[in-house]
C-alpha cells in the first residue's frame, strides 16, 4: 500500500517535534501509523528503525550542547536494556497491542501539552527507583515498539533528577538503546519491516536533525507541539475505539 505525500510531510513534523525535545518519535510514527492504516504486523520493527536514526541524532545535538549526565542515565538503562529485548519478543494479538498502545498515547498526548519549569531546584536520583523504573519501561518499550523516552522525561522533570535539556539529552540515549534492544528482540521472532522503511527513514532524518538542532538551542514550538498532541489523540481515540 502506497500512503502517500501526506504520511511523509506529517511524518517529518513528528520526527522533527519529537528530536526537538530529545525523542526518538516513536509513539508519533506508530500513532501516524495508526491513523493511515498500516498493519500492525510492520508498526512495531518499522517504529523502532526509525527510533534509532532520530534518536541518535537528537543525542548528538544535545550531548554537543554539555546536556548529558552520564551517571543519571546508568540505573535505567541496566533495567531497560534486558527488558526491552524480553517484551520485543513476546507476541501479542493485535487487538491488545492497539489498546496497549492507544493508552501510551494519550500518555505521549499529555508530555506534549505539559510544560515543565526551567529553574526547578535538581535533588539527588535514587539509583533503586531509577533502576526499577527503566526495567519497566523498557518491558513496554519492546512489547509495543517505542523507546520510552515519551514516559520517561515526564518522570525525570517531575522527580525533580534532571532539568529540561539534561532530560532531552538522557531521554535520547535511552530511546536509542532501547530501540536497539528491542529490535534485536523481534529479529529472534518472525520481524516484519514495512516495505516502504527507506522513505520513511529519509524523512525521518531530514526532520530528525532540523529538530535535534532547533530544540537543542532556543526554539519556541508551542503550537506545533499542540497540533501534534492533536494528532496523537486522533490515533489514541481510533486505537482505543474502533
Amino acid at each position: 500500500m502506497e500512503y502517500g505525500i501526506l504520511f511523509l510531510v506529517t511524518l517529518f513534523v513528528v520526527a522533527f517535534m519529537y528530536s526537538s525535545v530529545g525523542h526518538g518519535g516513536a509513539s508519533g510514527y506508530l500513532a501516524l501509523m495508526a491513523l493511515f492504516g498500516v498493519s500492525t504486523i510492520f508498526m512495531r520493527a518499522s517504529a523502532l528503525t526509525l527510533n534509532l536514526f532520530v534518536a541518535g541524532i537528537s543525542f548528538y545535538a544535545y550531548y554537543r550542547g554539555g546536556f548529558f549526565k552520564k551517571k543519571l542515565l546508568l540505573p535505567f538503562v541496566l533495567g531497560s536494556i534486558p527488558m526491552a529485548f524480553i517484551g520485543a519478543r513476546i507476541v501479542i494479538d493485535p487487538q491488545s497491542f492497539k489498546y496497549i498502545l492507544g493508552v501510551f498515547l494519550i500518555v505521549a498526548v499529555a508530555r506534549m501539552i505539559y510544560t515543565p519549569k526551567s529553574d526547578r531546584e535538581i535533588i539527588p536520583f535514587s539509583f533503586t527507583i531509577a533502576l526499577f523504573i527503566g526495567a519497566l519501561l523498557g518491558f513496554f518499550s519492546g512489547l509495543i515498539g517505542i523507546g520510552g523516552g515519551i514516559i520517561l522525561s515526564p518522570i525525570l522533570l517531575i522527580l525533580g533528577w534532571a532539568n529540561v535539556k539534561e532530560t532531552a539529552a538522557i531521554s535520547a540515549v535511552f530511546i536509542f538503546l532501547n530501540s536497539l534492544s528491542g529490535l534485536a528482540g523481534l529479529l529472534t521472532t518472525n520481524i516484519s519491516f514495512s516495505p516502504q522503511l527507506l522513505p520513511w527513514i529519509i524523512v525521518a532524518l531530514l526532520g530528525g536533525l532540523l529538530g535535534a538542532y532547533s530544540g537543542s538551542l532556543k526554539f519556541s514550538m508551542i503550537r506545533l507541539r499542540y497540533l501534534l498532541a492533536f494528532v496523537l489523540l486522533l490515533a489514541s481515540i481510533k486505537l482505543l475505539l474502533v
